[in-house]
This record gives C-alpha cells, structure tokens and sequence, in this order.
C-alpha cells in the first residue's frame, strides 16, 4: 500500500536529487525508484565509466531524455563536489535533495573479504585513508559544498546512508564501520547546526547486509554471506527514500530510518513509523 501511494506522492514530481554513488546497487535502486515517482536525478561514480552510461540508457529507456544526468566525480575531490552541484543547478535549476551514499567498504582492505576478514595490524594505512575519506570526509565535502543553494531556498534534504549498528563494531571490518558510525555521530551534529532552516538531516540504511557490490559475492546471484545468513534485497531501500525525498516528512530531522522495518503492505504512516528507530535518550558506544 505505501509503496505504492509515494510512487504517486505529488510532491516527487520534478523533485530534482543528487546521489552520490548512484551508478550501481542501493543508489541506482533508489535513482531507479525517484525517476518512477517523477523526480529528476543526478548519480555521480567516481570509478567505472561505463557504469555510468549504462545507467544512463536504463533512465532514457524509463523515463525518457532530459530527465537524469550522470556524471564521473569523487567525493573526496572539493572541486568535483562543486562541479557536480553546478552542473545539476545548470541542468535542472534547483536541488532539492542530497543522498549521501558513495563508499567504500571493506574489500579495500582485503578483497577476499568477507571470507578472510582482516586483523588491525593486516589493514594498510592507505586502504584504511581511502575508507574514511569516501565515508565520512566525502558526505562531508558534498554536503558543504551544496549548503549555499540549500540556505539560499530555505529548504533541502541531506540523507546519509549508514549500515546497522552490529556491522560497526563488527571484527575485520577495517575502517567501514567506524566510518559510518562518525557519519551516523555527524548526521546529529548537522541536524542541530541546520535545525529552524527549512534544511533536514536523516540516516537511512537498509537494516543487514545487502545484495550489491560493496559485499564480495552480492549482484552475482549468491544470496548467503555465510551459513543461514541471507542478503537482503536492495529494494528495502525505495519507500523509505521515496518518503524522505517528498513533503511527507518536511520537518523530520535527525531521525534514524530502517529500511527492512518499513512495511509497504501497511498506509505510509504505518510503514514510517516502523522504519523510524526510536531515540535514544543518551549515546551508547559499548
């Protein structure tokens, strides 16, 4: 029922969105689902040209021309950042939403992983840099860097994408859940900085480990990471982004959302609330 309701959300029409990682797995899933709303998006990779233009013919083929850009960038670059807001404000004339979801996971460490999870001192400094930068330095970057057109509307919509809270203390993770962690800590940090702007901050993630490329062996069709442990669908993602994305949840910052809790067979009220993990009244780190 929700699902479809926010694919007809009239607020998503024209909607302009800016996805950083957007060219494969969670962000194609949710570029695919925004395009279907009606919204106008932008995906940046910074790898994989021709990611780029195949995602590109599977939005023509959707929805038609004029109506999705894809673009090579890194977020770790504050000149590409830049770039990429000017090229989607000349393109479209407005953003109105920023999904923060580029990252690097943990096969940077080890590509073998997650068969052979590295130990502290088995983790190269160099991965370990380039984990923290596209995770938490990245969203960063971007974020400032689209601030001024946000402040200047008086409206605009940051979502980060984090992982769930055992994956960030989980051993042999390398830097992939500290990372998300200090995003999930930032995330707080700028709902407060932004509070009274019109501008929200949210955490999505998809609730467990999920069928893409950022886990070894995900988009190839092998369903289990492990013995009786299944990957989940990347399309846990789509109502809880369709739903922050539109007006249904203008006011709605600093909140944490769950995208495997959100129900699609319930009214979108029902399903939101399912997905929102409550607020803790104090952090807990251990």
């Amino acid at each position: 029922m929700s699902l479809e309701a926010l694919l007809q959300e009239p607020s998503l029409q024209d909607r302009v969105v800016l996805i950083t990682g957007g060219a494969r797995g969670l962000g194609w899933v949710m570029a695919e689902a925004l395009l279907k709303a009606g919204a106008r998006v932008v995906v940046t990779a910074a790898r994989n040209m021709h990611e780029l233009r195949d995602v590109e013919a599977k939005a023509v083929a959707l929805v038609g021309p004029g109506r999705f850009v894809a673009m090579k960038s890194d977020v770790t670059n504050e000149a590409n950042c830049r770039e990429v807001v000017g090229a989607t404000l000349r393109q479209f004339g407005d953003c109105h939403v920023l999904i923060n979801n580029a990252a690097r996971g943990p096969a940077e460490a080890r590509p073998d992983y997650p068969g052979n999870p590295p130990k502290l001192w088995e983790v190269s400094s160099d991965a370990w840099r380039t984990i923290i930068e596209t995770n938490v330095t990245g969203p960063f970057i971007m974020t400032q860097a689209i601030m001024p057109h946000f402040h200047e509307k008086n409206f605009g919509r940051v979502i980060n994408i984090s992982t769930s809270l055992p994956n960030m203390t989980r051993a042999g993770n390398a830097g992939y859940g500290p990372s998300k962690a200090a995003l999930e800590v930032v995330s707080v940090q700028w709902a407060h900085d932004l509070a009274d702007t019109g501008i929200t901050v949210n955490v999505l993630l998809p609730g467990g480990p999920t069928d893409t490329a950022l886990i070894p062996g995900g988009e190839i069709g092998q369903r289990h990471i492990e013995k009786d442990s299944y990957l989940l669908a990347p399309d846990v993602m789509i109502a809880p982004t369709l739903w922050l994305c539109s007006d249904l949840s203008n006011g709605v910052t600093g909140k944490r959302y769950i995208g495997k809790d959100w129900d699609t067979t319930k009214p979108i009220d029902e399903g939101e609330a399912g997905s929102r993990q409550a607020t803790h009244d104090a952090p807990v780190i251990m």
